[in-house]
């Protein structure tokens, strides 16, 4: 077929700082997803966005456009409003587990198409896998008839949504573009949005441990996907949220299985209660539901629903963890307060403890991670465990160990965190 644009005028236009037009975007989008474009020459507009930026009419527009190179989900037919959350990711960072079985409780249908962990990151399919039976991939009918009897579906993304996203997540990925706000906020908000959710919350994480160290920037990406989603039709708010230290005590994927069950029983560290209770919260304003999300953790409703959505996926969810073959505590030196916990060397050792993965091919253990017995804020005494870490391999410590370097401060000043919650936006 004839082609309306090249590759080269278009790449030309943004190297120069120039609007590209919507019928630019939406060429150069589907001719990238049918091979006419490129990679090289993909690479070279993703750097010139990178380096010159687009305006918001632009980012909406390309958003659309990779929502266009797919399939679309529709959840009208359901007899449940429903509400989804997209965390930007960090270090024990679980709480998709425990606030959709608790959002759901209350009549709200949650579909959580959700992905793996790459990196110090983790992935809340890996964190799931951990259960024995349980099951990731679904068929839309099978997610359609769990939505609607159980009310909340946590699976992985059809390759059908978005497919000009996935190839340019793995192109910016090795170009060096991957910080681009306009990229990344039309590359979450395009499956998002294919999604077909009714209504949206995100969790935009700001400190060591997350994609953006930086609350400004965190702010003008945050901002930048609430427009996108209202544009689009999908009411969407975002927090931002702490992630200079890591979230609870429990890293790693059975690990973070076993917290978030703690929470659902009604316990559970207050950091990962605080922002389960908050993002459900605006998930179930969002759908027209003004109640107080902690009722639901208290008397047990929460838990009803996420024992019905693990069996409905195969799983067992009376099975115990898989548990790691070997354990290493770390202790303190000195008497004193945790006055610091890099939440990014935490993440590290844990991924070299076997919890993350390089490249996305590796596997992942479900035992491996760490286990913190002394948060930040907490006293300890010399000689007392501050951290566990638990792996198959023994040969893994060392490097773990060494990713810990500087990662712990202990002194007698005690720091000050109120909340894990920072701003609102939208």
């Amino acid at each position: 077929m004839s082609e309306r644009f090249d590759a080269v005028d278009i790449i030309r236009t943004k190297r120069d700082r120039q609007v590209l037009s919507t019928e630019q975007i939406d060429w150069v989008i589907d001719a990238y997803t049918r091979g006419v474009v490129a990679e090289e020459q993909m690479s070279a507009l993703a750097m010139a966005i990178f380096l010159n930026g687009m305006n918001q009419d632009e980012i909406s527009t390309w958003t659309q456009a990779m929502i266009n190179s797919g399939e679309t989900m529709d959840f009208s037919s359901l007899s449940r409003p429903t509400a989804d959350k997209h965390s930007t990711g960090g270090v024990g960072d679980k709480i998709t587990l425990p606030l959709a079985p608790l959002v759901a409780s209350f009549g709200v249908a949650v579909p959580q198409l959700s992905g793996r962990g790459l990196g110090h990151t983790g992935g809340t399919l890996d964190k799931l896998e951990a259960i024995p039976g349980w099951r990731a991939n679904l068929s839309n009918e099978e997610i359609m008839h769990q939505l609607e009897t159980v009310g909340a579906v946590i699976c992985a993304a059809g390759s059908g949504l978005a497919p000009a996203d996935k190839k340019l997540y793995a192109l910016r990925d090795i170009t060096s573009t991957v910080e681009a706000i306009p990229l990344i906020a039309s590359s979450i908000m395009s499956k998002k949005i294919a999604e077909g959710t009714g209504s949206l919350v995100l969790d935009v994480k700001v400190g060591s441990g997350a994609f953006m160290k930086d609350i400004d920037q965190a702010r003008e990406l945050a901002e930048t996907m609430v427009r996108i989603g209202k544009n689009a039709g999908t009411a969407t708010v975002a927090l931002l949220t702490d992630m200079s230290v890591p979230l609870g005590r429990k890293i790693g994927n059975g690990l973070e299985v076993e917290e978030s069950v703690e929470v659902l029983a009604g316990g559970g560290p207050a950091d990962v209660v605080e922002l389960t209770v908050a993002l459900a919260r605006e998930m179930l304003l969002a759908a027209g539901v003004d109640v107080d999300p902690a009722e639901n953790l208290a008397n047990g409703k929460a838990m009803d629903c996420w024992r019905d959505m693990i069996r409905a996926q195969d799983g067992d969810p009376d099975a115990p963890m898989p548990a790691a073959k070997h354990t290493e505590t770390v202790v303190a030196e000195t008497d004193g307060v945790v006055s610091e916990m890099d939440a990014l060397k935490v993440g590290v050792a844990s991924w070299r403890l076997g919890a993350g993965r390089a490249r996305k091919e590796d596997p992942v253990q479900a035992g491996a991670g760490i286990t913190i017995h002394a948060h930040l804020g907490e006293q300890v005494k010399a000689g007392e465990p501050i951290l566990t870490l638990h792996t198959d391999d023994d040969y893994r410590f060392e490097r773990a160990r060494e990713a810990l370097e500087g990662g712990i401060t202990i002194s007698t000043v005690a720091p000050t965190r109120e909340s894990v919650l920072l701003d609102r936006i939208g």
